[in-house]
């Protein structure tokens, strides 16, 4: 099943499951809220309602308000590789904020205090149920499915210090969607091709099948930390191709289309502008 987070004409937003070139609302204002119900993914599965047409749609980030984005740095191996660092014996984690989410056709918002605005492709875990110190099976179950993020960063004020998240929480810069893909259709271990093109230049290409800590792993660590509950996001990490790590580096200066895709999962489309455009 695929589940969106669509806005509609009269200001409002609503869950909607994909069926075909429609997408039917199911009684929730977004995704987030279809996770949190009672029922959750099972009755947003069989809810029938109003129906819009797929093409042209206005699609939100797929879970607007997440109580938690937990991110994960270096986790596939060939970007630690270009990276010149050492695999990690654990997962390196920091925090992204929802006001950095947008939708899947949405504006980045690329600040005026940055020279180094960077593109990373990630595979997104949403948890579908409370979880805290899973094991294994309970990490398989607290998984609701998958999409994609694009961990647009500033890395200038990324290593201004030994912490990150100064470099991660840029409003307005996180491309979140289309689509919630439940994890029956994936299997909790997705191996998927995962691609980053700008202005057509395919900039990532890898599989998810390379990612040292995944989502199973991912969703026992960080869950033996802090609860997570429906709605909470884990983003797991780039592989290799950022632009950062080019030589020359490459960065994005503005007016960029950046496209972000997963087999399966599908595609974001969003063009770079300044936040005054």
């Amino acid at each position: 099943m695929k589940l969106a987070t669509v806005r509609l004409d009269d200001h409002r937003t609503a869950a909607v499951r994909v069926e075909g070139d429609q997408l039917v609302e199911v009684g929730h204002t977004d995704v987030g809220a279809v996770l949190a119900a009672p029922g959750g993914l099972r009755a947003a599965a069989t809810a029938d309602g109003p129906r819009h047409a797929l093409a042209g749609a206005d699609l939100a980030p797929v879970v607007p308000r997440p109580g938690k984005v937990v991110c994960v740095g270096l986790n596939y191996r060939n970007h630690i590789k270009e990276m010149g660092r050492d695999l990690p014996g654990h997962p390196t984690l920091f925090a992204k904020f929802a006001d950095t989410l947008i939708g899947a056709g949405d504006d980045i918002r690329r600040p005026a205090e940055t020279e180094q605005f960077d593109w990373e492709a990630e595979l997104a875990v949403v948890i579908g149920r409370p979880v805290r110190r899973a094991d294994e099976e309970q990490a398989v179950a607290a998984i609701a499915g998958f999409t994609v993020l694009n961990d647009i960063t500033c890395r200038d004020w990324q290593f201004r210090t030994r912490e990150w998240l100064q470099g991660k929480n840029w409003d307005s810069t996180t491309p979140f969607g289309p689509f919630l893909v439940t994890a029956d259709e994936t299997g909790p271990r997705p191996a998927l091709d995962v691609r980053c093109e700008v202005d057509g230049r395919v900039m990532q290409s890898d599989n998810t099948g390379d990612l040292l800590f995944d989502p199973v792993d991912l969703v026992r660590y960080v869950s033996t930390m802090v609860r997570l509950n429906p709605g909470d996001v884990i983003a797991t990490g780039t592989p290799g191709g950022v632009g950062h790590a080019r030589k020359p580096p490459v960065f994005l200066k503005g007016g960029e289309l950046v496209v972000t895709e997963i087999e399966t999962l599908g595609r974001l489309a969003n063009r770079v502008v300044g936040e005054g455009e």
